[in-house]
């Protein structure tokens, strides 16, 4: 098939989906898993690597790629990661889109979203429990079950004796022993696998996401940190999809290797564009139709995103009652019909792209 070619080899195509769903999810929409995930890793930083898959694609197979720009237009609000928030008798406050990573290029605000982050009275992340690890982890092992396995299983028993070769070889290339991952719930080991080896590095080092490093900023001037969500429910929502989804994107996800560093060096060049809305679009395209799940990916997009998103309104509503607020959540949650700067819409705000 064309477009499989264009973007990889045939069995790196059947894998490639889930690797983007995890970036997509991870690095744009999910932030408590990841920083637990990242912690257990050690390593030196290596030298981040990588291809834009997109600008090879607009060479390769051009029409591909129009296809991919056209859903990517056609998507509400999927342009801009400022947007200012508006309603009768409230200060004005901003809604940021934010990519879960270390990356300088992620990590250093554009102007516009500088000059409203600094001149805001109350900063907002998705989850305030990411900002002590330990704590975190302490009210987690209250619910061990979101993070292991609790009773008899393992990875590899949930696994094809081929499946559960491959997935150890693959760890064992990474340099991770598979006895010590072993009784790891596969979307905590996802969480690491998604991560380019230089972006683990740093994360392990405590170089900070770019949405800690915002809340920390925050504390040391002063100013009031507030979240919309635990990390408890963001884990106990992952948990709540089907588990051989989660070991499907596990193993497919090992077996693709290096590619996860062109996957983040792809998110990263849309994500300095404020493309939001080329993201699905990708992961789409990225994938043959016959190797499909849309009901998988479907009950994904419901409950790690479209779910979330009315949560977020709702809890965000009170402290954005008290005005001039800087709210910084993953950018997958802005753009589409059930994004957050519609569903910000639908509560009485007027919502006003400030581009980048």
């Amino acid at each position: 098939m064309k477009r499989v070619i264009a973007i990889a080899d045939r069995a790196a195509s059947i894998s490639l989906k889930l690797l983007v769903a995890l970036n997509v999810l991870f690095f744009l929409s999910f932030l408590a898993v990841l920083l637990f995930a990242a912690g257990r890793a050690h390593a030196e930083i290596p030298t981040c690597t990588g291809a834009d898959m997109l600008s090879a694609l607009q060479t390769s197979d051009p029409a591909v790629y129009r296809k991919i720009e056209a859903e990517a237009a056609a998507t509400p609000n999927g342009k801009g990661l400022l947007w200012k928030l508006e309603k009768p008798g409230e200060e004005p406050s901003f809604l940021f889109g934010t990519m879960h990573m270390t990356d300088p290029r992620v990590t250093t605000l554009p102007p516009a979203a500088q000059k409203a982050y600094d001149a805001a009275a109350t900063i907002v992340i998705e989850t305030t429990d990411v900002l002590d690890k330990q704590q975190m982890m302490a009210a987690m092992l209250k619910e061990p079950d979101l993070m292991m396995f609790t009773d008899s299983t393992t990875l590899s028993s949930l696994l094809s004796p081929n499946d559960a070769a491959a997935m150890n070889a693959a760890l064992d290339a990474r340099g991770i022993p598979p006895a010590t991952v072993a009784k790891m719930k596969p979307w905590m080991l996802s969480a690491m696998m998604a991560l380019p080896p230089c972006e683990l590095a740093r994360q392990s080092g405590g170089a900070p996401v770019l949405d800690v490093k915002l809340a920390e900023g925050a504390k040391a001037a002063g100013k009031p940190v507030e979240g919309l969500e635990t990390a408890a429910s963001q884990l106990r929502a992952m948990a709540s999809l089907p588990l051989a989804f989660h070991m499907k994107g596990l193993v497919d996800t090992l077996k693709l290797g290096d590619k996860v560093n062109d996957i983040n060096e792809t998110m990263i060049v849309l994500y300095q564009r404020g493309d939001t809305g080329m993201f699905w679009p990708l992961f789409r395209a990225a994938m043959p139709d016959q190797q499909d799940d849309p009901a998988g990916y479907a009950a994904f997009e419901e409950t790690m995103i479209t779910s979330r998103n009315k949560v977020m309104v709702e809890h965000a509503e009170p402290i954005l009652a008290r005005g001039n607020a800087f709210m910084a959540v993953g950018a997958l949650h802005l753009p589409g019909p059930e994004g957050l700067v519609e569903d910000f819409r639908k509560a009485g705000y007027t919502v006003t792209a400030m581009g980048l």
